[in-house]
């Protein structure tokens, strides 16, 4: 039987930099991230790599790769330079994502599943994007230092798929680590768009991070997406009071700009 073809060559990762490489001055999207917590849990590139998108492998840090479930408040969803939707575009979300690079050394995030709470915006990024969102019920509470988010899916499944998030939010990170940037300053999302295999760049202010415990995390989501179950606490717990974002075009995996 004939072999495989090896993958493409890649180039050098780009560097990793707390603020974006580029300014998206005509953005396709906009939106805002509030009251983010990112856990994080290491894990073997050698599970994640097939979960990835053509043309792109795990990215690394010391040879260990990542998986995040990131829960917090999307806030007015837009498109171009149109105002965000205030209700339509403002919900809950949770996602499951992994770490990427590709031949052009882009890093980037790969999101295995993303449930939110509106049904019309979790269609419309399904079909038009074929993004991998799932229609929940959410809620995020706040009691003095602590921020709870839960999740329970419900479409189109594994239905039933949820999480219990607590934190306890602490002080502020004056100098993250070189890990902290590697896991929340990514300026790229690799997945498929429009039908085809893409680079979605984006860009925003630089995070206000704060260190934050696990104080509850009970999740199925992880597995549900296709991966081992985490083993043991999160080895990386941090909250943001969020940023304003904005998404470029895409590019296809050559580089090369959607008309």
């Amino acid at each position: 039987m004939p072999s495989t073809p090896p993958p493409p060559p890649l180039g050098p990762p780009e560097p990793i930099t707390a603020d974006p490489p580029k300014a998206i001055a005509r953005p396709l999207l906009t939106q805002s991230w509030l009251d983010l917590t990112f856990l994080h849990w290491a894990v073997d590139p050698a599970d994640v790599a097939p979960l990835l998108p053509p043309g792109t492998v795990p990215d690394t840090l010391d040879g260990v790769t990542y998986v995040g479930l990131v829960a917090f408040r999307m806030h007015r969803v837009g498109w171009l330079r149109l105002p965000g939707i205030p209700y339509l575009g403002t919900f809950p979300e949770t996602n499951v994502r992994l770490y990427s690079v590709d031949e052009h050394g882009r890093r980037g995030v790969v999101f295995l599943s993303l449930d939110a709470s509106r049904l019309l915006p979790v269609a419309v990024a399904r079909a038009g994007f074929r993004m991998p969102y799932l229609w929940s019920r959410m809620t995020v509470r706040h009691s003095g230092d602590t921020v709870t988010y839960t999740s329970s899916r419900r479409w189109p499944g594994p239905r039933g798929a949820r999480s219990r998030i607590t934190v306890r939010v602490g002080e502020r990170i004056g100098e993250p680590t070189g890990l902290e940037h590697f896991l929340t300053a990514r300026w790229g999302l690799h997945g498929a768009f429009f039908g085809r295999s893409m680079y979605l760049p984006n860009a925003h202010p630089r995070w206000s991070l704060h260190r934050a415990e696990a104080v509850e995390c009970e999740e199925d989501l992880v597995t549900a997406a296709g991966l081992p179950k985490p083993v043991g606490g999160p080895v990386s717990v941090l909250y943001s009071p969020g940023v304003p974002a904005r998404f470029g075009r895409p590019a296809r995996p050559a580089g090369i700009r959607t008309p």
